[in-house]
């Protein structure tokens, strides 16, 4: 006997793709109609016969194997490795009624309290559950679905056809019961059929410490329930964190800008801030300049995975005053005047440190 491989030309490794395009310019070269010497014809059955085992998967294993190319005493004609050029082959068989849902996404705010600490949330969703009517059956009064007349139970037809390189059986669903192979004949008239209804219900979400916007929360079996009562699919919580009055996060990371007066930046201060945990004191140390930063670990966010929490960072503005009273501009004057201040002086500092380093990551 020939070998398969040898006979299409392809390599022992070859893919499924590569072994269809062999035998199909094989087929077209030698196919009786085009090559009518008899010399051609055995070479084209023989070229058939290496596509009917090498073109199937599982008789391909078994021929690597060693094994018949022959399964149960079934051959299988020209037809039917012509039906998977041309759509006839694949999916063969009626298609089940019951099949799995579709998963479902649903968006919930949140504010950043309840992102920091986690929270649980009564939500209401809309979705596909099964009809209460039939158990998700599709029949009504528990009348089993009939095998249909015109498929004969196999969910398709066929359709034989001429060609220049013979004659071509394709196969499609049948029309007459949707490729399922049975036909409902009394529907439930709660759902028509379908096995499933669009019902409003409601369900606990639990959001956990740490999330923000974007995350999604996976609830298993919580999505839409699949045609003929199947499984239900899975249902996505999506996250998003609403802005805080005062607070701006970045990861675990909550920043804070506090404003305070030249004279407490100057002299120093303590002062309450809000934060997450209620109220703290923040101090000041005397000379902080406009832009400085004071870290106060632990008390940013929680961290989604792991546990503990970021830090909070109050940025400190230093307000200037724009206008002043006769009184406060004398008071100003004679206290610059007492650190030896003369109008107009300034201190240009190197680019090599300060203020361009801050603005500049130098």
């Amino acid at each position: 006997m020939s070998d398969h491989y040898s006979v299409l030309g392809v390599e022992r490794d070859a893919d499924q793709e590569v072994i269809k395009r062999a035998y199909r310019k094989l087929a077209r070269e030698l196919h009786p109609d085009v090559n009518p010497d008899p010399a051609t014809q055995e070479k084209f059955k023989e070229v058939t016969a290496a596509y009917e085992v090498l073109g199937d998967p599982q008789k391909r294993r078994s021929y690597d194997m060693g094994g018949s190319s022959q399964f149960g005493g079934q051959n299988f004609g020209f037809g039917d490795i012509m039906d998977a050029f041309f759509g006839g082959g694949g999916n063969r068989g009626p298609r089940p009624r019951m099949r799995e849902g579709q998963d479902a996404l649903i968006r919930i705010e949140v504010d950043l309290n309840e992102a920091c600490f986690g929270t649980e949330r009564e939500i209401s969703v809309e979705s596909a559950v099964i009809c209460t009517k039939c158990h998700g059956s599709g029949c009504a009064d528990d009348v089993k679905p009939q095998m249909c007349q015109i498929c004969k139970g196999r969910g398709e037809t066929q359709q034989v056809t001429r060609s220049f390189i013979g004659q071509v059986m394709t196969s499609r669903p049948c029309a007459n019961c949707q490729g399922y192979g049975s036909v409902i004949a009394n529907p439930c008239r709660e759902c028509a059929g379908d096995g499933r209804v669009r019902a409003r219900q409601n369900i606990s979400v639990k959001v956990p410490a740490g999330v923000e916007t974007g995350n999604r929360i996976q609830m298993t079996g919580r999505g839409e329930v699949g045609p003929g009562g199947g499984p239900a699919g899975d249902l996505y919580v999506e996250i998003v964190q609403t802005p805080h009055e005062f607070l701006v996060r970045e990861g675990n990371t909550l920043h804070l800008a506090l404003g305070i007066s030249m004279t407490a930046a100057a002299l120093g201060t303590t002062i309450s801030v809000e934060t997450l945990d209620g109220p703290m004191p923040v101090v000041i140390k005397p000379g902080t300049q406009s832009a400085a930063t004071v870290l106060i670990k632990g008390k940013g966010v929680t961290h989604l995975r792991g546990g503990g929490r970021g830090d909070l960072v109050v940025h400190v503005e230093v307000h200037t005053p724009t206008k002043l009273n006769k009184e406060q501009e004398e008071l100003l004057t004679a206290f610059a005047k007492s650190r030896g201040e003369k109008e107009g002086e300034s201190d240009m500092q190197r680019h090599d440190g300060g203020f361009f380093s801050k603005l500049f990551g130098r």
